[in-house]
């Protein structure tokens, strides 16, 4: 039988069929008491959960949308940028770094190039072989280069600030086309029109490599 505390406690419990319950079932209506007051307990737990978390939310979405200030740019910035768009200027330093570059490019070239009777030469020798090779390919490289910097730039430069006063595909198109019909001028009308294609294409896809990447 139950004892006075136990069978207080399962009197209390909600009743399904309306009768008292039996002394055998002493037991197990005390641990279906413990597992409907932990039941309770769980979704008092889970209703305050839900409390806290629609608060929080409402409050997020009370909360104003911080705007980031926007950043002028200073006298000296704006200087620059009138110095770098005249297009003497941008034609000036792109015929120099194209000159750096061809002139490094020429150094490198000559240093690989060996000579053709290496094995009957002597040390000294292929020093000054491999020197003098050196300083022709890069004063050739570096003038190509300058040329080749120098009226892509320039032509660009005009194209954009006057012609069409924009900045498109079809600046690059013009300026490399100029540029490779210019370079190639020398071997006729077919290697310049050759020339022109080329390197209008080559312009393009180095244009259009540097916007994927930046």
């Amino acid at each position: 039988s139950c004892g006075p505390k136990t069978c207080l406690f399962i009197r209390n419990l909600p009743s399904y069929g309306g009768s008292s319950p039996h002394p055998h079932t002493c037991v197990t209506r005390f641990f279906l008491g413990i597992l409907w007051n932990w039941s309770l307990g769980k979704m008092s737990a889970t209703n305050s959960e839900s409390d806290s978390k629609n608060e929080a939310a409402s409050s997020s979405e009370a909360e104003p949308p911080q705007i980031k200030g926007i950043r002028m740019p200073t006298m000296e910035e704006i200087r620059a940028q009138e110095v770098w768009d005249n297009c003497a200027v941008r034609s000036v330093v792109s015929g120099v770094m194209g000159g750096g570059l061809g002139l490094f490019m020429g150094l490198f070239l000559g240093a690989l190039d060996n000579p053709i009777m290496q094995d009957q030469m002597t040390g000294r020798q292929q020093f000054v072989y491999t020197a003098k090779q050196m300083g022709q390919r890069s004063w050739g490289s570096a003038k190509a280069f300058a040329v080749m910097g120098f009226v892509f730039s320039a032509v660009e430069c005009v194209v954009e600030k006057k012609a069409r006063a924009k900045h498109d595909t079809t600046n690059t198109v013009v300026a490399g086309c100029v540029t490779g019909g210019t370079m190639s001028a020398r071997g006729g009308p077919k290697a310049a029109c050759a020339g022109c294609a080329g390197f209008a294409a080559f312009s393009v896809l180095i244009e259009k490599f540097f916007e994927r990447h930046t």
